[in-house]
């Protein structure tokens, strides 16, 4: 029973039971009610989607419970007790699971209600409600069958809202929505109210298995194997009248953090007309000045709460004929901006600790602060065809779409960027909901489906868009009268609740004062080095203003890619002489020390570690379309360059001639590239900079590769050093990519001065999966359960990471100054960054827009980690 759980019990009585449990304690106006654990659904999924004896026992046991507590009944024909039955999983899914309200009512309990209260309109109002609920939820009744009735008896009347319907129209509703039930279902809807609640508790189980629920779930990184709690709560009703109502409210600005109560009401409403959009409901400043005395309650137990649970709130509650009822609390989703800002001003406030304000952030919500916002000239020139509400903040361009379902179909054809425009989004929308870049309603408010999800993934949102009108099946939307069709690109501005027509451009968003103190505190925190993946000054300097520590890859192969550049690396690929080929790398030389130079310069006293020519030769030669006019340029006849085309193809390049294993056969090019880094840091070191260069040998297999590119890279470096008669420390090392290289790291550690891993080829080779090819079986792997996520995006910790975990220990071991890290993308996701930090890793490098998530998670892993 509630009360008789605490907070702390997450796991087995789901969020919302723990803490209905723990606002009892505290003496919150809770309904009463009883919560049937986690456990209990993974049994029923063990059992095969059936119900233990236990189970059964229980519900009658706890039902009976219920009515002692309540004075009502369970199935009376007079006074019946009605139930609400609710999903909690241990951590919030909004709208990904099944509710039913009103559980209980039948046709004998309708009538003694209609006696009993002399409000036939209300009774018949939650009836119908139940029915629809029930059927859709747990019979697989079409939603749309009750709506066209609901809409026929408003177009038959010429209702503008289901407020101006009758009592006799909703006993007319209620009896056409039974026929539609024993029509569909070809049974009678269930009028034993202990079969309703056995039902609806096994379809609250089933709805934890639903396409859209594992979709939230993979999106969100939520273990499949918890299972879902259930509530059975005592029924209180916000639609009795003018004096009930029922409201959704966050203690804080969900969308910017600022300490102010957000929320809304709607008079004589149930709470599923707020969360489904159903009526554009009154912001709660509006409720404050009807409702005085009763608001005066809800803010002070509000303000209990906050310092109770010390995190912002997400409160549920509903006035039943002027009694104030708390339905639920648990911590509020909310931007990474808003995250961000509660975070601090509760360290301000003495609520919480830095340490404690550093771990709660969502550190995968982050990259939302990074994504850009519109050029304010461009915006300038926009014109506003609409707005809505703001519902959550952000800027994003694409093409509309009308339905989820054609979203995901275009996006996975295609890959445009694309606008998803509905009447209202439900659960059902989820997936084209995580494939386009942001949402817009035509119903709904601030805390509707849309709003909640869109905040929750970082998306922006505009909802209650009153001008808008979406005809999905003709494939256009009308504002203001004119139509616009889908696919038509449109612009919008989740911040203003601004529509626009056609593309804005966007820059990229300032870092608020709260993020960078966030980050100062993460970075006093955290073990980790945190690095930059950069090959030019433009993503240094970015890399920099994010907060990289130094840069920890930079591949060189990315700078010869320049329309001159390109040219000479060609003359250098089909020299047929050592004397050619190093003319031609005399070419790209001046082209190399530039780019160092002007790295090393933005770096000042930052290690920069510079990775030698690592891909395959064929990759920088032209397609065979284009051989005849590149062969002109370069003055030669087209057959060279087809013969060279021809002797350089590889079967499988990857694992070919690339790597150390240019450098062993073509020597010079890697001297060319010492000389250049070498050089370019001497430059840079006489202006009086501190210069910390590394040159990384890709893709080792053996301690002799190593030792024999080594020698002559030293030999280079030491000479031009000597020449410049300066002192100018520098390190050579080495990327482990490949298994036999991990699993001889004892030796290469001995001889290298650090190592990094090279964490996309390391996965490839380990499970023999090529990258470029993976896609078009992973998503299998993930839905079949064979894969738990995909190893390139992260780290797979059981194979890879073994050999992670035992390289680095055997290369440490040989060498105890050796600093080892990583570069490879893994770098800046979270979950491998805290296996990094496990492992024992000196750093990770990662690209420049994922250095401030890469921050936080390697703080984060300090902080998890700690004994």
């Amino acid at each position: 029973m509630f009360g008789e759980g605490t907070k702390e019990q997450k796991n087995l009585l789901g969020g919302k039971g723990a803490n209905l449990s723990e606002m009892k304690t505290l003496g919150v106006p809770v309904p009463a009610g009883f919560t049937i654990t986690t456990e209990m659904c993974t049994e029923y999924y063990k059992n095969g989607g059936k119900n233990s004896k236990e189970l059964l026992a229980d519900l009658d046991t706890y039902t009976k419970r219920l009515e002692e507590e309540t004075g009502k009944k369970f199935g009376s024909d007079t006074d019946p007790l009605l139930v609400s039955v609710r999903s909690g999983a241990r951590v919030s899914m909004p709208g990904m699971m099944d509710t039913i309200l009103n559980l209980g009512l039948t046709n004998k309990a309708v009538k003694g209600m209609v006696e009993k209260t002399g409000n036939p309109k209300f009774v018949y109002d939650i009836y119908r409600r139940f029915i629809q609920m029930f059927a859709e939820v747990v019979q697989g009744v079409e939603f749309d069958l009750f709506e066209d009735v609901l809409d026929h008896v408003k177009e038959k009347n010429n209702y503008k809202g289901d407020l101006d319907l009758t009592a006799d129209d909703w006993k007319f509703v209620s009896e056409e929505f039974l026929k539609i039930v024993e029509k569909e279902t070809g049974k009678p809807f269930p009028q034993d109210p202990k079969v309703q609640l056995e039902m609806a508790v096994n379809a609250v189980f089933e709805s934890w298995d639903t396409p859209r629920a594992r979709i939230y779930r993979d999106h969100n990184g939520i273990d499949h194997s918890w299972g879902t709690a259930v509530n059975v709560q005592q029924m209180v009703f916000g639609n009795t009248g003018d004096k009930s109502g029922t409201g959704v409210l966050f203690t804080r600005n969900p969308k910017t953090g600022e300490k102010h109560i957000f929320g809304e009401f709607l008079f004589n409403a149930q709470g599923e007309d707020i969360v489904a959009g159903i009526r554009t409901p009154l912001e709660l400043d509006d409720f404050a000045e009807v409702e005085p005395t009763i608001y005066k309650e809800l803010t002070d137990i509000l303000d209990n709460l906050e310092d109770h649970y010390k995190e912002m709130q997400d409160v549920e509650f509903t006035i039943e004929d002027g009694t104030l009822f708390l339905l639920q609390t648990r911590t509020g989703k909310r931007t990474a901006a808003a995250a961000v800002k509660i975070a601090v001003d509760m360290v301000k406030e003495g609520l919480i600790d830095k340490e404690e304000a550093v771990r709660r952030i969502d550190v995968n919500a982050i990259d939302q602060l990074l994504h850009p916002v519109f050029n304010q000239d461009s915006l300038d020139a926009a014109e506003v065809l609409t707005t809505g509400l703001a519902a959550s903040p952000g800027a994003a361009s694409g093409k509309i779409v009308f339905s989820s379902e054609k979203a995901a179909q275009i996006k996975e054809e295609t890959g445009e960027k694309l606008l998803l425009f509905r009447k209202e989004t439900s659960p059902e929308d989820i997936e084209g909901m995580i494939v386009c870049e942001g949402f817009v309603t035509q119903l709904g408010g601030m805390t509707s489906h849309a709003a909640v999800v869109a905040r929750g993934m970082g998306k922006c949102c505009v909802s209650g868009c009153g001008e808008l009108s979406i005809n999905e099946e003709a494939g256009y939307m009308t504002i203001n009268g004119k139509k616009y069709p889908e696919l038509t690109p449109f612009s919008i501005d989740g911040t203003t609740g601004n529509v626009y027509a056609g593309t804005i451009e966007t820059k990229a968003p300032e870092f608020s004062e709260e993020f960078q103190t966030i980050l100062e505190w993460a970075k006093e925190i955290k073990r980790l080095g945190v690095k930059a993946n950069a090959d030019n000054e433009r993503d240094s300097l970015q890399a920099l203003k994010f907060g990289a520590e130094g840069i920890g890859l930079c591949r060189t192969e990315h700078m010869f890619f320049d329309d001159e550049r390109i040219l000479d690396v060609r003359r250098m690929i089909i020299a047929e002489d050592k004397e050619s080929r190093e003319a031609a790398l005399e070419k790209i030389l001046p082209h190399q020390l530039k780019d160092f130079k002007e790295i090393f310069t933005a770096m000042e006293g930052k290690t920069v570690c510079i990775r030698l020519l690592d891909p395959p030769l064929h990759e920088f030669l032209p397609q065979e379309d284009e051989v005849d006019e590149v062969a002109k340029d370069l003055g030669i006849g087209a057959e060279k360059l087809h013969r060279a085309l021809e002797s350089l193809h590889e079967f499988n390049p990857m694992l070919g001639h690339r790597g150390c294993r240019l450098a062993v056969t073509y020597p010079e090019i890697s001297v060319m590239q010492a000389k250049a880094i070498i050089m370019a840091a001497i430059e840079v070191a006489k202006q009086g900079k501190v210069v910390k260069p590394e040159i990384m040998v890709p893709l080792v297999s053996t301690i002799e590769e190593l030792t024999y590119l080594k020698a002559f890279i030293k030999e280079t470096a030491d000479q031009l050093i000597a020449d410049a008669g300066i002192e100018l420390d520098y390190k050579v090392g080495t990327m482990v990519e490949t298994p036999r290289a991990a699993l001889t790291a004892a030796q290469i550690g001995a001889e290298a001065e650090f190592i990094s891993y090279g964490t996309n080829d390391l996965t490839q080779m380990t499970f023999g999966f090529s990258r470029d090819d993976a896609g078009k079986f992973l998503k299998e792997y993930k839905e079949k359960g064979i894969l738990p996520n995909d190893p390139f995006a992260a780290v797979d910790q059981t194979g890879v990471g073994r050999l992670v975990e035992l390289a680095t220990k055997e290369a440490k071991s040989a060498n105890k100054d050796i600093i080892v890290g990583v570069c490879g993308e893994h770098g800046g996701e979270p979950s491998s960054i805290d296996f990094f930090h496990r492992a024992g890793l000196n750093y990770v490098s990662c690209s420049p827009f994922r250095i401030p998530v890469a921050i936080i998670a390697a703080a984060q892993a300090e902080l998890n980690n700690r004994k």
